[in-house]
């Protein structure tokens, strides 16, 4: 194996741990989840003075007003907020632990391994749907809300990774996400843009997603199999197959594996991305807005 054990410093693994606790229990107890994330927040970024001294009538500028006020995510929004078919009642709590994950991620904290990957671990477990034990989360980790991911035991997921859970996106056991991966679980319609399709995405255990590759929603990525670097999914990967290439097609079987993998023909993979769709609702009491404004109609339809 290549990795080894590294560890804080004493004093500084008890001043980590201390923390982590405090948050963990503030979080799970009844107290108001934007006082626990702005309280964090304004302690992590080092603005606590500031913040006392604008709460107690002092004077302060319009930038650092606008900055002491979003540390309170109830003074944020997110791209995902705008969106009219997601689930209102969850997001309230989502919204506030994703504008915590990311805003720790702005610190310089968040380059402290040892550190920045069990704060992860302990907001995963408040903001995912499910969140295995011992998993590690780097920098750099975006989601859609959060509350639609399902992930197992012993997961990581590097730099940089986006994992969209407009649908819904289950992560097994011991899976590995490369930097720079993308997973959607929601697709656009090629004509009218404004008009998404939301669907079940699937990453079996010990699959390995890796370095700048895309699956695209609805797809399933098979137990053990591996998804080349830069490689397009848009289509099942068979278990224990290795898929590489813009659309992904399976090269081989991992070695050792080939007497219980799949037989496909010409490397193709089969899209079984309708039978995986989740219905979108919208509320009646929803006011819809076409951001784009563009009024396009098909060449036929003015015959």
């Amino acid at each position: 194996m290549t990795k080894r054990h590294v560890s804080l410093p004493d004093d500084a693994e008890a001043g980590v741990q201390a923390f982590i606790d405090e948050v963990d229990d503030r979080l799970s107890s009844s107290e108001d989840t934007c006082d626990v994330v702005r309280d964090v927040l304004i302690d992590l970024h080092g603005d606590r003075e500031a913040w006392d001294a604008w709460q107690a009538g002092a004077d302060v500028s319009r930038a650092e007003r606008v900055r002491l006020q979003s540390y309170d995510p109830c003074n944020a929004t997110l791209e995902s907020e705008y969106y009219a078919e997601k689930d209102e009642e969850a997001f309230k709590r989502s919204k506030y632990l994703q504008w915590l994950w990311r805003q720790f991620d702005a610190t310089p904290m968040a380059d402290n391994i040892h550190f920045a990957l069990r704060f992860r671990q302990m907001l995963g477990r408040h903001l995912f749907a499910d969140c295995g034990e011992n998993c590690r989360f780097f920098k750099g980790i975006s989601f859609t809300y959060g509350h639609n991911i399902e992930i197992g035991d012993n997961v990581v997921v590097h730099d940089d990774v986006h994992l969209d859970d407009r649908g819904k996106l289950t992560i097994g056991d011991r899976v590995s996400i490369s930097d720079g991966a993308h997973i959607y679980s929601h697709d656009h319609d090629i004509v009218d843009q404004t008009s998404i399709r939301n669907f079940h995405t699937i990453v079996e255990d010990d699959a390995r997603v890796t370095y700048d590759s895309m699956v695209r929603a609805g797809c399933r990525i098979g137990e053990n199999s591996v998804v080349g670097a830069r490689a397009v999914v848009q289509g099942d990967v068979p278990d224990h197959h290795v898929v590489v290439g813009m659309p992904a097609q399976s090269i081989r079987v991992k070695p050792g594996w080939e007497s219980v993998a799949a037989e496909i023909d010409d490397g193709r993979l089969e899209n079984n991305q309708d039978a995986r769709e989740i219905p979108a609702e919208i509320p009646d009491d929803i006011e819809q807005f076409d951001e784009f404004e563009r009024g396009l109609t098909r060449p036929e339809a003015e015959e």
